[in-house]
């Protein structure tokens, strides 16, 4: 169809409207009333517990490996979100970085970490799960998450692993194997993917599973913002140094940003759908990122079984417009995450998040905390819950995405799931590097 026929056919059709690219008509359901039809039963699909603040219960002791922003971050969330949690040991490549945090947890929560029980080097995450820890923080670079996963679980400690948990096929494949131990050993394993803490989010899923939108055909989901923070490499910084404090911008460290930030938004979509993609297509450029050899823009077709696609686009641009949302289309309607609306085919809405009556229930909105809160209520219960399949499916369906962009080629899950891409280096010290290896990947060319 050319430009001219499209325009005059989407005027003639008027009311109907364009949902998700197909040409609508007003009879195509979704009205008040109708029968509902499940995609799931309830009581098939878990639904978290989110109460302000986690059950009291015995004393809990926790490790931190990863003392950055968001290891402190999450330190503060978890003494949030329960009482009787003590965080006993830190571990951490540099001694700077075990500093400043044990100085911030003594600051604002009163707790010292014992001296003796802070760990430095790439070996302090086995000091830190061996001191006597019940529960661990897993905060490093993304690349480093499945081994810490494997060998707190070979110790039966609880993990919670920051998102993404993987970023090549041999992490995922790690993830998948140790979260099978993890369930088998009855831990709990929550992951820094918040949106399944988030109210708002959970009841938006529990409307899409009660068949609300009907069966779903489709959607967008993106991350688009300026650019993130980087290091300059300072006097005295080794290869290896300059690279971990400026991880976010290394594609071995943090799986690219469309793994690292945007597995976010692809899994709101697989968690609502239920399913990862079967392959993907897609395009993605370097144009400002000043560090790192990474892109700074993805956009990726990921196809479902049963011709379901969904459009991702992510973007770390300065003076670009912002968009961090997810689209949801179906048979019968559409739910969009900028407003937690469903609406029926004819942009009527027929629920929406009541923002007013949550903030009257409950006095902790927070998913960074509410994460925490499910995690303890699971440990202190004796429950084994474990996310880390779910979010190592998510992680790797971000992996796929990065590759289709990186080779130019369509890249299929069986492709990506069983390959022998490792992204982890040979030797892990704090020096030299082969930097040659570490280029900007050009599409079509093989490298």
């Amino acid at each position: 169809m050319n430009r001219r026929s499209f325009l005059t056919t989407t005027a003639v059709v008027g009311a109907a409207g364009l949902v998700g690219g197909q040409l609508l008509t007003a009879c195509s359901g979704g009205k008040k009333g109708d029968k509902l039809i499940p995609l799931k039963e309830p009581g098939s699909y878990y639904i978290p517990e989110l109460p302000d603040k986690a059950i009291d219960g015995r004393p809990l002791k926790c490790g931190l490996i990863g003392c950055g922003g968001r290891g402190n971050g999450a330190v503060g969330d978890l003494l949030t979100a329960a009482d009787g949690v003590t965080i006993t040991a830190l571990g951490d490549v540099f001694p700077d970085r075990i500093r400043d945090t044990r100085e911030a947890i003594e600051r604002e929560f009163g707790q010292v970490v014992p001296a003796e029980n802070c760990f430095t080097g790439f070996d302090a995450y086995q000091k830190v799960i061996d001191s006597g820890v019940d529960m661990v923080i897993v905060a490093t670079p993304p690349v480093f998450r499945p081994v810490h996963f494997q060998y707190a679980t070979s110790k039966g400690v609880h993990s919670f692993l920051e998102k993404p948990i993987c970023v090549d096929a041999k992490g995922y494949r790690t993830i998948m194997a140790t979260a099978k131990q993890a369930e088998a050993k009855g831990l709990s394993v929550v992951t820094g993917t918040q949106r399944h803490h988030q109210r708002a989010y959970v009841e938006s899923y529990k409307k899409i599973q009660e068949g609300l939108i009907g069966e779903i055909t489709g959607g967008n989901v993106y991350w688009n913002q300026g650019m993130l923070w980087y290091r300059e490499r300072q006097k005295g910084w080794s290869d290896m140094e300059w690279m971990i404090r400026d991880w976010v911008n290394w594609k071995w460290l943090s799986g690219d940003h469309i793994v690292e930030q945007h597995v976010h938004n692809i899994d709101v979509f697989t968690w609502m759908l239920g399913a990862h993609p079967v392959k993907a297509t897609g395009v993605g450029s370097r144009q400002r990122r000043i560090t790192g050899d990474q892109y700074d823009n993805f956009s990726i077709d990921f196809e479902f079984e049963n011709g379901i696609h969904m459009h991702s686009f992510c973007r770390q641009i300065d003076g670009c417009s912002s968009n961090v949302s997810e689209f949801v289309q179906g048979t019968k309607g559409s739910w969009n995450s900028a407003d937690f609306a469903i609406r029926d085919l004819q942009g009527n809405i027929l629920w929406q998040y009541d923002e007013e009556a949550a903030k009257a229930q409950f006095a902790q909105h927070n998913p960074y905390v509410l994460e925490h809160v499910d995690w303890v209520n699971h440990i202190r219960k004796g429950e084994a819950h474990v996310e880390a399949a779910e979010t190592g499916q998510s992680s790797l369906a971000g992996t796929m995405g990065r590759e289709a962009a990186y080779t130019g080629n369509t890249v299929t899950w069986d492709e990506i799931s069983a390959s022998d891409l490792d992204y982890m280096p040979e030797k892990l010290e704090l020096g030299k590097m082969d930097m040659a290896k570490y280029t900007v990947p050009v599409p079509g060319t093989g490298k």
